[in-house]
């Protein structure tokens, strides 16, 4: 709220990152019959990067999809670790709109790696602000984010109604 109000600007710059969406120009060094998921990381996190740069003075945060980041496997999780943790640099606060739910030991342990720490490491290995998550299990599915968010001191965002039209 207050980063919103600093820029007075309540929009997030939503990263949902495909290689499809990229400048013409960024893809021209590429063979698109032998772009591999490495490629495909670098060249994302280069995009989030430059629009992270053009707007981290007028938007007060981003929200990256982490679908899109999934897609493209081991290098599109370390594009996605990495736009994050330049997100925060720049002074940007971070949703991770992972919509995560589960119950017991693996909903905790979703909450960790978003919102909280790993155990044993003592490290958190998405350090988002904000994760997104869905209620349809129950509190059960609910409870371990709260829990680690009053220990971090970060948030969520419960969905309750999408966008799609048979929702």
């Amino acid at each position: 709220i207050d980063k919103i109000i600093e820029k007075q600007n309540p929009t997030a710059l939503g990263l949902d990152t495909r290689l499809e969406y990229l400048p013409d120009e960024m893809m021209a060094d590429y063979d698109p019959d032998d772009i591999d998921y490495k490629d495909a990381g670098k060249l994302i996190l280069e995009f989030n990067k430059a629009l992270i740069d053009e707007l981290k003075d007028i938007v007060p945060c981003i929200k990256v999809q982490i679908a899109y980041y999934e897609m493209y496997g081991h290098h599109g999780m370390k594009a996605y670790y990495k736009t994050v943790d330049y997100a925060k640099k720049k002074g940007l606060t971070v949703i991770a709109d992972a919509k995560r739910n589960d119950i017991g030991a693996t909903c905790t342990a979703y909450a960790n790696a978003y919102l909280g720490t790993t155990p044993i490491i003592n490290k958190n290995a998405f350090d988002a602000d904000f994760v997104t998550v869905t209620p349809y299990l129950g509190s059960d599915g609910v409870i371990p984010f709260i829990d680690v968010c009053k220990e971090s001191g970060k948030g969520i965002f419960v969905l309750v109604k999408t966008s799609n039209p048979s929702s």
